[in-house]
């Protein structure tokens, strides 16, 4: 049986109205989150009556949740609760996060534990320093892999025609300092070559970041450790100790994975 053969006949088993309720929660995002019904019916493109009947299902279940006063839906409790118990049952997070939390405590810096996404950057685990300024991401925060220090590091872990797929465009999507993927590609080399990223003011002005990579057991770059430094550039009595820290915690976490010390 061929491939698309195989796709057409998988398509016989879908359920229409489970399809439908993903499709609708899936209409929901940072410029979205909050719609009317009005607004879900006109973006899901299905019948009234069929819409009416998969938000009050799903508001029922409490994947909706209606804000009274303007009579609009939000994503529900159950939604996010499904994330976060997906996000702390991650090995990588249940091994981890005790050892940012002692990197922080170490580095007095805010620590981070991140996973790659396709084009995107997850924050999975997350310790802010005592006192800390900086506006910090929050556990589940998406931010484009290309613009940051950690997708950086986390884009060493594919190979040529991985990157491809997941940046089929020469022109890379705006807000990041790289703006087309050959010159990614040749960065995301040298940061392999060199086992670790330093960004000084890469994603945002005053902020540095020194970021080294997880492995798993097959030798895989899985996740990344970082910690966040309050400053344009580290200065150069602090930047070996740091690198030092984050290294030996990236370390750590991969020992746990199965990964040979390295």
């Amino acid at each position: 049986m061929s491939t698309m053969d195989e796709e057409e006949a998988g398509c016989k088993y879908l359920i229409p109205g489970l399809e439908r309720g993903l499709q609708l929660l899936l209409l929901f995002s940072r410029q979205h989150r909050e719609l009317s019904f009005t607004e879900l019916h006109r973006l899901i493109d299905i019948p009234k009556a069929t819409a009416y009947r998969v938000v009050q299902t799903l508001e029922h279940l409490g994947f909706l949740q209606r804000n009274p006063r303007n009579n609009t839906f939000a994503l529900g409790i159950n939604v996010l609760r499904l994330g976060f118990e997906y996000i702390s049952g991650l090995d990588v997070v249940q091994a981890g996060q005790p050892v940012i939390e002692q990197l922080r405590d170490g580095s007095q810096c805010s620590s981070h534990l991140a996973i790659r996404d396709g084009a995107d950057v997850i924050y999975v685990a997350r310790v802010s320093a005592a006192g800390a300024t900086i506006n910090q991401v929050s556990v589940g925060t998406r931010l484009p892999a290309h613009s940051t220090s950690l997708g950086r590091m986390l884009l060493t872990g594919v190979d040529r025609a991985e990157f491809e797929r997941i940046y089929p465009q020469a022109t890379l999507p705006a807000g990041g300092t790289v703006s087309d993927r050959e010159s990614l590609w040749r960065m995301v080399q040298e940061d392999r070559a060199r086992g670790y990223v330093i960004g000084e003011s890469f994603y945002r002005h005053g902020i540095s970041s020194i970021v080294y990579p997880v492995f798993n057991r097959e030798q895989k770059v899985t996740a990344v450790v970082s910690i966040m430094v309050p400053v344009d550039e580290i200065p150069a009595a602090r930047r070996e100790r740091l690198q030092e820290q984050v290294r030996d915690a990236a370390g750590t976490i991969s020992g746990f994975l199965g990964a040979p010390l390295y």
